[in-house]
């Protein structure tokens, strides 16, 4: 009997971790997965462990040489100067024990996720774990190491042959998925994001369409600084029904960073838990509507792990579970535990305190330059509409 959903988990996922001060902490998955078991949305049952990528599958979308290159990291064996050279012992990316086991763990989750849904054990399938967008073929970059988009992807090509929709709205570009599949014309890469004019990694402006026989499946809305819940679930609404329309994918997968939100502190957008809320949710009508349901989710950026991750990760499992949004209290129990660890205040409510911020002085003229920020990003389906 087909499940509803997977969640894909096992505490070696942890194992992926770079200093208990760095900004990337995968406490957050802990986090989120203890609050949907204190509100009951989620059994032993739904939970599967992943796998280990193997080096087969690695190598589907990254260089042998980078491959060993993290080998040498994790057992202490590589020098400085050379692992710069490959993103790795960097600022963003420092080395720590068991560097490819730990990433290739990520991998393999994704992988697990994927397989789930492909061969129809279930509709949907989630890997916090995953979401390692900025990694390429050769190098580390931006807390990412391997890439388990780019990998899954070419793993789907192969093994089922699917045309495959990947949805990025972590506030950061999704470079690295982009680039591995630039010329690929069965493959869709789209990214709402913060304009890289004030953030990593600079790029996905929306001159970015594709190259060659992939030109036209590159589809970039780079968002102002500031921008709130409003414009950004409209261009995310609008393009996401578009381009899903003229793709028609077997598959989507969504990165889903939860980086947008004003208490983000790595980023500038002025998001909610709304987008939150209603992001899942619009991913998940549009699979129905065209790849029969098949939806697979990964994590991704997300710094504050206290104050938002957790909930806003657990309207993802909720969307595919199909529940509605829960509203008014977080349970008291978890809120008691994590309050204790925290070194700020937990927002108690499922909703954000009401104002969150003070007004935006640009709202009007943000808003106005993103919507037609979105009309140009569009522009390919537009006039192939009208010509048609």
């Amino acid at each position: 009997m087909k499940k509803d959903a997977v969640f894909v988990f096992s505490e070696e996922q942890l194992g992926y971790s770079f200093s208990d001060t760095h900004p990337f902490n995968q406490k957050r998955i802990v986090m989120t997965l203890d609050l949907l078991r204190k509100m009951n949305a989620i059994q032993d049952a739904d939970i599967l462990a992943p796998r280990i990528a193997t080096d087969d599958e690695l190598l589907l979308a990254h260089d042998p040489k980078f491959i060993e290159i993290v080998k040498q990291a994790g057992k202490g064996e590589l020098r400085e100067d050379v692992g710069s050279i490959y993103g790795i012992g960097t600022e963003d990316t420092p080395i720590f024990p068991n560097m490819h086991e730990a990433s290739a763990m990520l991998v393999g989750g994704t992988l697990t996720a994927v397989d789930e849904v492909m061969e129809g054990r279930s509709r949907y399938a989630l890997n916090l774990g995953g979401g390692l967008h900025h990694g390429f073929q050769g190098r580390a970059s931006g807390f990412c190491v391997y890439n388990d988009s780019s990998v899954a992807i070419k793993y789907m090509q192969k093994k089922y042959g699917a045309r495959v929709l990947y949805i990025d709205t972590d506030a950061h570009h999704g470079d690295g998925v982009q680039w591995s599949f630039y010329d690929d014309p069965t493959v869709c890469t789209f990214s709402i994001h913060e304009t890289g004019r004030y953030l990593f990694p600079g790029t996905g402006n929306i001159t970015e369409r594709g190259n060659g026989e992939g030109y036209g499946t590159s589809f970039n809305f780079p968002i102002d600084a500031f921008t709130e819940d409003e414009s950004f679930l409209n261009i995310y609404e609008t393009a996401i029904r578009e381009v899903t329309a003229y793709f028609k994918p077997d598959v989507i997968l969504t990165q889903n960073g939860a980086d947008a939100h004003y208490f983000d502190p790595l980023t500038h957008l002025y998001g909610t838990m709304n987008l939150y809320k209603e992001i899942p949710r619009i991913a998940r009508e549009v699979a129905e509507q065209f790849c029969d349901g098949r939806w697979i989710a990964i994590g991704g950026g997300g710094y504050d792990i206290w104050r938002v991750v957790p909930r806003a990760w657990s309207h993802i499992w909720l969307a595919m579970k199909n529940e509605a949004a829960p509203t008014g209290p977080l349970p008291a129990e978890w809120l008691a535990e994590w309050q204790e660890q925290a070194p700020v205040t937990l927002i108690p409510t499922w909703e954000d305190p009401n104002p969150l911020y003070e007004p935006i002085p640009r709202k009007e003229e943000i808003t106005e330059k993103n919507a037609q920020m979105l009309d140009r990003a569009l522009h390919i389906i537009r006039n192939e509409r009208l010509n048609n």
